[in-house]
């Protein structure tokens, strides 16, 4: 009988590890991607020269919305530390927290995407533009995903399924943290270092 529980609890850690190695793998060719992103949008440079100028960025709005998920990364780590001590009402509270400001983001980018498109600022406009929209709206698009992850996680504590629930929630920090540290680089580079170029 012995065995059989050591052997169970031996595959159930490798499966945690299977997943967590999945994830990172997923993760660094995530990064991949975004890279080719970048790299498209500043080769797009020369043509944004030509399309826009320095009241096409919004700093302090655009300020506002990378307080927002940095806040949410950090709250997302709290809801971790609480999960560890076996504070589970705590957990909730700050996944909670954390997809309320997770929607707060999405709402602020839509907005600016339906400003720029009001303005005849579209995607369809140019190729800085298509590659402006092509970058943020796919980082939208892992927050969307993230976000639904947060559901499906709030669902299974609602339905006491602790057993899922640990590698679901280090798993899905690691996937919020890397979304944050890839909306610094499109902060530093698709608004601050392009705003000083058009200065």
């Amino acid at each position: 009988m012995l065995n059989i529980i050591n052997k169970h609890s031996k595959s159930n850690h490798i499966n945690i590890n299977n997943n967590i190695f999945g994830l990172w793998i997923y993760l660094m060719s995530d990064c991949v991607f975004f890279s080719v992103l970048f790299i498209n949008y500043i080769l797009s440079y020369n043509s944004m020269l030509h399309t826009i100028n320095n009241s096409f960025y919004n700093i302090p709005f655009i300020l506002i919305e990378t307080l927002i998920l940095l806040t949410s990364s950090y709250t997302c780590c709290l809801a971790n530390y609480y999960f560890s001590i076996n504070k589970i009402k705590q957990v909730v509270c700050y996944l909670s927290i954390t997809f309320i400001f997770g929607i707060c983001f999405l709402y602020m980018e839509l907005y600016e995407f339906m400003h720029l498109i009001r303005n005849n600022l579209g995607p369809d406009k140019n190729y800085f533009l298509s590659s402006f929209f092509t970058l943020l709206g796919i980082h939208g698009i892992h927050i969307i995903v993230g976000l639904i992850w947060f559901i499906i996680l709030l669902l299974q504590i609602y339905l006491n399924k602790f057993d899922k629930i640990k590698n679901n929630l280090y798993c899905l920090s690691l996937f919020w943290h890397f979304l944050d540290i890839v909306w610094v680089f499109i902060f530093t580079i698709v608004y601050l270092f392009s705003f000083s170029i058009l200065k």
